[in-house]
């Protein structure tokens, strides 16, 4: 069973996701926030291993929520819900420990699906979408200090951070580098140590930030 929280601050939005959630039986919504405060006291309470985050909500936002989520240990994954073309905030929220993102006008069986994705702690979704939205807010100047980071990195591992940063799953990883996917898991979790990184998500966030990805490659 999955357990989840909805944080939006529009009860009819809450209301929908509540009807499409549960009408699988295999995930339970126990709770239901209209703000980033009422979110993280909502986590605390029932430790649920999926949040549904809006962005834009009163009191606390959605991205200085998921700061504070991501920093629980155990914390559950975050899955932003926000709209393309009007949210500033994805790529903050990706950096403040979201574990992924879905536009909200997705049909219901995509919300579903991430749903299970993100639970499962494969991060990122939709991996066509989310290099559209890195690309859209990674256009800066790498950063150098980054750019350093990457020295710790052996080449098998920068080129599995390269193809994870492509949006690659560790079986087209495995397939790509001709690698068993045990093998694979083994390299993500050495880089996301040696880089000092949460998950597999802010590994994309830093492959562009350090230049070692570039929107549009």
């Amino acid at each position: 069973m999955i357990r989840l929280v909805i944080a939006d601050d529009q009860l009819l939005v809450r209301s929908g996701l509540r009807m499409i959630l549960e009408a699988d039986e295999d995930l339970d919504v126990v709770g239901e926030a209209s703000d980033g405060i009422e979110a993280v006291e909502l986590v605390r309470r029932h430790r649920p291993d999926v949040v549904l985050m809006d962005i834009q909500m009163p009191v606390l936002d959605g991205l200085a929520a998921t700061r504070r989520i991501a920093a629980e240990v155990p914390g559950p994954n975050v899955l932003v819900l926000t709209t393309f073309d009007r949210d500033d905030y994805v790529f903050e929220a990706l950096r403040a420990g979201a574990a992924g993102f879905l536009l909200k006008n997705s049909p219901p069986e995509e919300l579903v699906a991430a749903v299970r994705v993100v639970a499962a702690g494969d991060g990122l979704l939709a991996p066509t979408v989310t290099r559209r939205v890195i690309a859209e807010f990674a256009l800066r100047q790498p950063d150098l200090p980054l750019s350093a980071r990457l020295e710790r990195l052996t080449e098998r591992e920068t080129e599995v951070l390269e193809l994870v940063a492509a949006g690659c799953t560790n079986a087209e990883i495995a397939e790509q580098l001709i690698l068993g996917e045990a093998t694979v898991k083994t390299h993500i979790s050495h880089l996301l140590v040696k880089l000092e990184l949460r998950d597999r998500v802010q590994a994309v966030v830093f492959a562009y930030e350090s230049g070692l990805v570039t929107p549009g490659q």
